[in-house]
């Protein structure tokens, strides 16, 4: 069984480090060309336009890595975020900066630029005056309403569990050291319960028969 559970987590680690991308080779942005310079001073900043954004929540996701917190950033790249009852923090991340984004196309916004910012306001004035609710009404679901704003995709149906799907499938990690400051612990994790009771499980095992 553990086997199996191992095999699984293999897949999902495969799947999401893929998506490795250093910002810092990037020569596009959006749908115009930066140079190196500007790219390196967006990473610096954490300003990612036009981007949902991704970090790890301690404990929670030390446990499970898909588990995590999200926001999404304006055009300019400010990043708005549900981050407690009554709050939407603005640049100033809850749990720390994004390890991982996921690029969304403005062609894919009917208004383009206007109506994008506009679906980030009105969903963050919204959220804004709602209690968090980790289950229910979560950084999520914030998200999911500025998407349905501004009817992203020509879409108005955006959930929790499609903006969880498409941070994991399409989303990528700002570079390595964002990658281990997500996966690490649960590896350190899993690798100390495998040596403090899987091993010596496995050994017993082996004398009984």
């Amino acid at each position: 069984m553990i086997w199996l559970f191992l095999a699984v987590f293999f897949v999902f680690v495969a799947l999401s480090s893929r998506h490795i991308y250093d910002f810092l080779a990037d020569r596009e942005w959006s749908t115009m060309p930066v140079v190196p310079e500007e790219v390196l001073a967006r990473q610096k900043t954490h300003r990612y336009p036009y981007c949902v954004v991704w970090t790890p929540i301690p404990i929670l996701s030390w446990i499970c890595p898909l588990i995590g917190h999200t926001g999404i950033a304006t055009s300019e790249g400010k990043i708005r975020d549900f981050a407690g009852s009554y709050y939407v923090a603005e640049d100033d991340m809850a749990f720390g900066a994004p390890t991982k984004v996921w690029r969304l196309s403005i062609e894919k916004v009917p208004g383009g630029r206007t109506a994008y910012d506009h679906g980030v306001r009105e969903a963050s004035l919204d959220y804004g005056g709602r209690v968090h609710n980790l289950f229910l009404d979560n950084c999520h679901s914030h998200v999911a309403k500025a998407l349905n704003v501004m009817e992203y995709d020509g879409k108005s149906n955006w959930s929790v569990t499609k903006i969880g799907f498409h941070t994991f499938i399409s989303g990528q990690y700002v570079n390595l050291q964002a990658w281990f400051r997500t996966w690490g612990p649960f590896w350190i994790l899993l690798i100390a319960l495998l040596l403090f009771f899987g091993i010596p499980w496995a050994i017993r095992l082996t004398e009984f028969q």
